[in-house]
């Protein structure tokens, strides 16, 4: 069966953050360690196989997606975390790392089909009735807890926001009362617990939207194509913009998701600041999305997050060039080709200096 692994590797504490350079290496080792491998040894000599790897290095570690092809989900954590102890302790500058996490996540197709199949005494019966018969008179701490699970990610999201470390305040997602001539506030500001919800939100789905571009991924990977060719579903490559549809394959999937994980990772630890690359722009972009889409799931999404969500997107971005790859302004005279950034420069870093989001005010 095949499984997907996350692990965080960090460098080791009191050390300086790593610079561009560093990072740079830092990938190039461990790519050509995982290179080496085609298969480990996992726990009582059981064979697991490597399928694939993705590498997103951070100023603090690495965060490392490894598929592996597993007779069960504790011989592939057990074997990665074997594999990649391994290869940080045989590259002496890697060595003093540590492993903070390594986690095996299961594709949802594949737990569907390992719960179908499942047996023993255990498994739920075949018949519809004796299950919800059986589930009425045993009834699970879990279930209970799940009447109310809008209330769960509320919370959850709420306790997100309070966080100190990361770089979505909430006062970044409240607008400050406009002032009118007379130097009077006109209008109300975007309510605190609004603010701090949409702040949540956009944390709480940093994780999803990582998990599903992997799955889009794999979806490109398996059918060796583009997402303009693409037969299979896919969960947010196809809203790229459509112009380049056909450039959209495998190896782009694969960069533009080692450029969210970063991204992710300086959202989480407190550094991020602003897209540096059209690449980035479009995450952010997708990440609002995400946001959007899961307060919606879960009926949070009313007028005041909705606006606390607009507040943050009009500070997010020193222009909205990105969204000339969607739909370019009628009003420029230059042609297209000069107006947009070309593709082979999505993941360039821009050279002009940008400002922190706190620093810009609303429009």
């Amino acid at each position: 069966m095949t499984y997907v692994v996350t692990v965080d590797a960090c460098i080791p504490e009191d050390t300086p953050e790593m610079d561009p350079l560093q990072r740079a290496g830092a990938v190039a080792l461990i790519e050509d360690g995982f290179d080496s491998v085609k298969a480990v040894e996992g726990p009582d000599g059981v064979e697991v196989d490597l399928l694939d790897t993705i590498v997103a290095v951070h100023p603090g570690g690495a965060v490392l997606k490894v598929v592996v092809d597993a007779p069960a989900l504790e011989f592939a954590e057990d074997a990665v975390h074997a594999l990649v102890d391994e290869l940080l302790e045989r590259t002496e500058l890697l060595a003093d790392w540590t492993i903070e996490r390594c986690e095996v996540e299961l594709h949802q197709d594949l737990a569907r089909q390992s719960l179908d199949a499942a047996e023993g005494p255990d498994a739920p019966p075949d018949d519809p009735a004796a299950r919800k018969a059986r589930h009425s008179e045993n009834p699970t701490p879990k279930a209970a807890a799940d009447q109310n699970p809008a209330a769960t990610v509320r919370l959850r999201m709420l306790a997100l926001a309070a966080e100190p470390r990361h770089s979505f305040p909430p006062s970044l997602f409240a607008e400050p009362p406009a002032e009118n001539d007379e130097g009077h506030a006109d209008g109300a500001a975007v309510p605190s617990e609004s603010a701090q919800l949409a702040a949540g939100a956009m944390l709480y789905t940093t994780d999803i939207l990582v998990e599903e571009l992997f799955e889009d991924l794999q979806v490109l990977t398996q059918e060796d194509t583009t997402v303009a060719e693409c037969e299979g579903p896919l969960w947010h490559l196809e809203r790229l913009p459509d112009r380049y549809a056909l450039q959209y394959d495998a190896r782009f999937a694969r960069r533009f998701l080692v450029t969210v994980i970063a991204m992710n990772t300086r959202i989480t630890d407190g550094t991020f600041q602003r897209p540096r690359c059209v690449a980035e722009e479009l995450a952010l972009r997708f990440l609002l999305h995400q946001a959007t889409m899961t307060l919606e799931l879960h009926n949070l999404l009313d007028d005041a997050v909705s606006a606390a969500l607009d507040t943050f997107t009009d500070k997010a971005y020193d222009h909205t060039s990105h969204e000339w790859l969607y739909d370019p302004p009628a009003s420029t005279s230059a042609p297209l080709e000069t107006t947009l950034t070309p593709f082979s420069s999505w993941f360039t870093p821009s050279p002009e200096p940008s400002h922190p989001i706190a620093d810009k005010p609303s429009m």
